[in-house]
This record gives structure tokens, sequence and C-alpha cells, in this order.
């Protein structure tokens, strides 16, 4: 049986979480995750009370709320954090919960297969060149450790599936960014990404849609968010038509 006892602990206002994640990453115990676009509380026994994640909420959706609660575990919380997610070895790192809901960089696995050259043109099976996690606009927190200092590659959802060569053309060397103009909301897409370029020293931005009508609103919210920003950071565009190939270049 649980130990319940009245203590401090975190709440989500679910009406002003807009499900960006950025609290997730800031979470060590991984009591957070993003459930049907909206950042939950994993369970009682993972969360400290502490409010790390208070900080990194743009929405002001999390407090801390003193309230009768499951006790604290920090066991349980160790127990949690290596069954979410196993070591990978292979590849010398390893990340606690689903990569949808943390920050991940993994510059060391591409130093490797970079170091293998272009499979694309060669024999063998092709390489993914895609070095970090989460992909989704939604859930990249603004200030992901690799986008400092990156060549930003932000690609309409299809972009991916319709071009052939999209790792060697078009990801190879960028960290990736994927959105959907038509499908999303771009007033939260816009300010998100206006965040992001303020926050970070980008190189470069590239965007990549497909040519129907309804894609190429994603290079004007990614132009209204450059120049939101202040800065000038300079950005090519890609368009892929809908037989797979590249239109612009």
């Amino acid at each position: 049986m649980m130990k319940t006892l009245t203590r401090k602990i975190i709440q989500i206002d679910e009406e002003k979480c807009n499900g960006c994640g950025m609290c997730i990453p800031n979470c060590r115990e991984g009591a957070l995750a993003i459930i049907n676009g909206k950042a939950k509380l994993v369970s009682e026994r993972y969360c400290d009370g502490l409010g790390a994640c208070l900080g990194h909420c743009p929405q002001d959706a999390i407090r801390i709320v003193e309230r009768p609660a499951e006790a604290f575990d920090e066991s349980a919380v160790e127990v949690h954090l290596k069954a979410a997610v196993p070591a990978v070895a292979a590849h010398g790192h390893a990340h606690a919960g689903c990569p949808s809901a943390r920050a991940i960089s993994m510059t060391e696995r591409l130093k490797e297969k970079n170091a293998e050259g272009n499979a694309g043109a060669g024999a063998g099976p092709a390489v993914s060149r895609l070095g970090n996690w989460p992909l989704e606009l939604l859930l990249v927190p603004v200030n992901a450790p690799y986008l400092n200092g990156a060549d930003l590659l932000i690609a309409a959802d299809c972009v991916g599936f319709s071009l052939p060569d999209f790792h060697e053309r078009l990801l190879r060397g960028k960290v990736l960014i994927i959105a959907c103009p038509k499908l999303d909301d771009v007033s939260l897409y816009k300010e998100k990404l206006a965040q992001m370029f303020k926050a970070n020293e980008l190189k470069s931005v590239t965007v990549a849609h497909m040519e129907v009508p309804c894609c190429f609103g994603l290079k004007m919210l990614v132009e209204d968010a450059l120049e939101a920003c202040g800065k000038d950071i300079p950005m090519n565009e890609v368009v892929v038509s809908i037989e797979g190939k590249i239109k612009n270049l």
C-alpha cells in the first residue's frame, strides 16, 4: 500500500499548457511526460516537489501546491529511469524517458556515421544522419542543447517521405525539426520559433517544404519568426515536388 501524506507537489494547469515540452528535460526524476499534447505527472511518487520544471514553462502552467499525495520515492525513481530507456552501449550513450519527451543529442553517433561517408553513393545500407530528438516542433525545447551553433533544418512533415535521399541531400550535418503548417497551430509555432532563434546562436536555417500551396506557409512562418527574433540568420529554401524531386536546386 502506497504511503500518502500532505506535501508539496507540482500541479499542471492543462488549460494553460500548450504541450511545448520545455519542462520535460528539466525534471531529472522523469516525473513528467507529454501525453495527448499536454504535460502530465506520470506518478506522484516520482515528483520531489522542488519544482525544477517551473522556470522552464513559458505558459506559467506549472505551480507547486500542498496536498495529500504519495510520498516521493527515490528508489522508485531510480527503477523508473532505468526501466524507461535501456542504455545504448553500442553508440556510447543513454537517455532517460521517451525520445519525444527529452532533448537528446546524438553527436558522437553522428561522428561515427559521418566517418562512413556517403552511403547513398556506394554499396551497403543507407546511413541515418539524424542527430537529435525530439523532432516535432511542438516537443523541441527552446533551449535544447543541440540547437546552439547548429545549422537548422525545418522540414514539413511530408518532405522526409517524399524525397528518397532526404538524409544525404538535406539532413546531413543539420539539426532537424519537423512541422506541418496546415495541421498545426502556426501562431504558436511562430512564437516558439522566434524564441528559439533568439535563445540560440544558429549558423543557418533551411526550410524544406512540398510544392503544394498550403506547405508554403512553413516558409512564411519561419520568415516571420526570423523577423520577430531580431537576428540576421541566413535562411535557405528547398521546394520538393510531389514526385519526390527538389525543384529549386
